[in-house]
């Protein structure tokens, strides 16, 4: 699902931040675009109509080094939360080469995580993706609330799978870089086992 851009020598990876409404995708996205090196990071671009917006960036971890002579550079996209837009969903999600899914802690909005989830399946599924088969982590935002669900009992509903998960507070930064890492590292053995 990459596109390697043989000019500038660059592998350049899609990673889609998917959840419901207000559950701090944007957020997410916001302190990573803050706290990137200027020179590492390109413009946050915001894709907004009438009632729907979605942020976009790219970045250059200087790290991370080199794939048989590319860089990766990778792509961060939110998905509009709400799921009359899935349209837009959809759109975004095409060429995805890894996937955030960020749940909301609160206890009120569980339908609405386990709504999203379902959806982001059925939208992968529609594109002829296997959610199995595309690196994905998953992140319990909002643990700063006196309201939230146990993790366990998030784990037992959203991350049936298994694959790595992380408490965060995107808002404020805790876990927000880490979920970010994990998923990254996924995507990277990925491309080196295509390499």
């Amino acid at each position: 699902m990459s596109f390697i851009n043989y000019s500038s020598r660059e592998i350049n990876c899609k990673i889609v931040y998917y959840g419901p409404g207000l559950c701090g995708k944007t957020s997410n996205l916001q302190l990573i675009y803050k706290k990137t090196r200027p020179e590492s990071k390109g413009k946050m671009i915001t894709l907004a109509t009438e009632t729907e917006r979605t942020l976009f960036f790219d970045f250059l971890p200087i790290a991370l080094g080199d794939i048989k002579g590319f860089k990766t550079r990778f792509h961060l996209y939110t998905v509009p939360g709400q799921i009359f837009y899935d349209a837009s969903r959809k759109l975004i999600l095409k060429g995805v080469d890894g996937i955030i899914f960020v749940a909301d802690s609160q206890v009120e909005r569980m339908d609405a995580n386990i709504e999203s989830f379902d959806n982001m399946k059925a939208n992968l599924i529609e594109q002829g993706y296997n959610l199995s088969q595309i690196p994905y982590v998953i992140q319990y935002n909002k643990r700063d609330l006196p309201n939230v669900v146990p993790v366990e009992e998030l784990k037992k509903v959203i991350n049936t799978s298994g694959v790595p998960d992380f408490e965060a507070v995107a808002a404020e930064g805790p876990g927000v870089f880490e979920t970010l890492k994990a998923v990254v590292k996924l995507v990277l053995i990925e491309l080196k086992k295509g390499a």
